[in-house]
This record gives C-alpha cells, structure tokens and sequence, in this order.
C-alpha cells in the first residue's frame, strides 16, 4: 500500500509540474509575442515619423513621431490633462455601461426565456440596432439638459444590444431539464433566477459586456469631439486646433491603451467563467 501511495503521490506530482511547466511556457510565448508585437509596431511608427520630419512639406508635423509623443506624456501627465481627460471619458463610459448591462441582462434574459417577447421584438430591435448611435447625438442634445448626460445616453444605446443579445444566446443554449428539475425541486423564480440562469449564463454575459466596450469605446471619442469641454474625445479636438500634434498622439496612444487594459480584463473574466477554460 505504501508503494502505490507513493507512486500515486508522484504521478499526481507529475501532472501539477506538467501543468504548472506548460502554463509558464504559455506565459512566456505571450509574453514574447506581445513585446515583439510592440517592437514592430514602435519600428515602423518611428520610421514613418523621420520620413515626415524629414520631409521639407510636412515637417510641421514632425510632432507625429514616436519620439514627440511618448516625451509629451511627462508634459500631460505634470499638468494634469492626461488624468483628467481620462477619469472623465471613464466617467462616460462606465456610466453608459452600467446602465446597460443593468437593462441589457433582464431583457436578454427575457427574450431567451419568453418566445413569444423574443418574436415580438425581433424586427424593432433589430431596426434600432442597425442605427448609428450617433444619429441620436441632435435628439439627446435636445432631450438631456447635459452634454454629459447625452453622451451616456449614447454609449449606453449603442452597448445595450451586444448584452442583449449575448444574454439571450447564452440562456437559449442551457438545458431544459435544469428548469424542470429545479421546478420540481420546488425552486422559487428567485432561486432559478440566482442558482440556475446567471451561473448558467455568467460566460455569455461577460462576452456581452467586452463586445459592448468595445462598440461603446469607438462611440465614447467622436461623440466627445461635439460639445464637451472633457475626455478624451475634447483632448484630442483642442489639440488639433492647437496644432499640438504631441500631444494629439498621445493622447490617441492613451485611448489605445486604456481600451486595451479594459478589453484584457473582460478577456481575463471570461476565461474565469468558462466553463472549458478555453481562450477568449
């Protein structure tokens, strides 16, 4: 007995180093990958910015560069622009955000559960989704008294319809049986609201809400380009108009990067609730 308690105890040591080996060598490839991605990235912007510094016809927009932009970050960042114009797009964006996911969940969940609300709402849903968001932008001007409520207004419309539909495919994919056998177990709506459908659908939400991030990030910066006198979006704006194409750059890099970190959280969640693990 000692002998195969041994032996087991090794082959179970045996798979936690296989695996344990494995995932740092995943790691280190996507490391790699990603610090190669970069390189190639910085290489070509940096050559085509010396092609426009050196260029007699459009040296005036030498601030384009890689060089010019990443030494305008300190400059930003010591007067503050940089944190402001993020917390306020952040603002924007996770207001319009929540506001969906709150909306977007009940009625995705109600749309998978409910055939005949799923019919009925087919076609206008499908009519107001097929919109550009920023078609709204005169209504909610006229509607909402602040610019900033309008723009959330915005983000919140344009990501509610990823959610929704994302909900209702994830619940439409569950079991029947779970729901009878959790009726017949006496369960409340309650309980198979909270122990059957958002556990069941927790993966699928998720994947909602990095689709609507990323539908509502591309929507945050024109519509701050209007009106607003914050953001991103009017960083950019007052930098074009004084000519600091710097500053304009990086203000676009941070916009790049803080969807980035945004869209690899939500990847990092839904592995978290994949029920395969597999990869976003």
């Amino acid at each position: 007995m000692s002998n195969e308690a041994t032996s087991g105890a090794a082959s179970a040591a045996g798979v936690t180093g296989n695996a344990g080996t494995r995932f740092a060598l995943a790691a280190s490839r996507g490391a790699v990958n990603f610090t190669l991605g970069l390189v190639v990235l910085a290489i070509l912007w940096s050559i085509g910015g010396s092609m426009i510094a050196a260029n007699p016809k459009t040296a005036n927009f030498a601030g384009f560069g890689l060089m010019p932009t990443l030494q305008a970050f300190p400059e930003l960042w010591n007067l503050g622009k940089l944190q402001a114009a993020a917390y306020a797009s952040g603002y924007r964006l996770g207001s319009g955000l929540i506001i969906a996911v709150l909306i977007g969940v009940p009625v995705g969940i109600i749309m998978g559960r409910v055939e005949w609300f799923r019919k009925l709402t087919h076609s206008p849903f499908q009519l107001l989704r097929m919109i550009s968001p920023l078609s709204w932008m005169p209504i909610a001007v006229f509607v909402f008294k602040a610019w900033d409520d309008s723009i959330v207004f915005l983000i919140a419309f344009a990501s509610v319809w990823p959610v929704i539909y994302q909900t209702a495919a994830g619940l439409s994919k569950v079991d029947p049986a779970w729901f009878k056998v959790a009726r017949n177990l006496g369960a409340t709506p309650l309980q198979m609201l909270t122990q059957i459908i958002l556990p069941a659908i927790s993966f699928d939400i998720v994947t909602g809400i990095r689709l609507a991030l990323g539908v509502a990030w591309v929507v945050l910066v024109p519509a701050e380009l209007l009106g607003v006198t914050s953001g991103l979006g009017y960083a950019i704006k007052d930098a074009r108009e004084t000519l600091s194409y710097d500053h304009l750059t990086a203000m676009v890099l941070t916009i790049g990067i803080i969807g980035y970190a945004l869209d690899t959280v939500c990847a990092q969640l839904i592995k978290k609730f994949s029920w395969h693990r597999g990869d976003a």
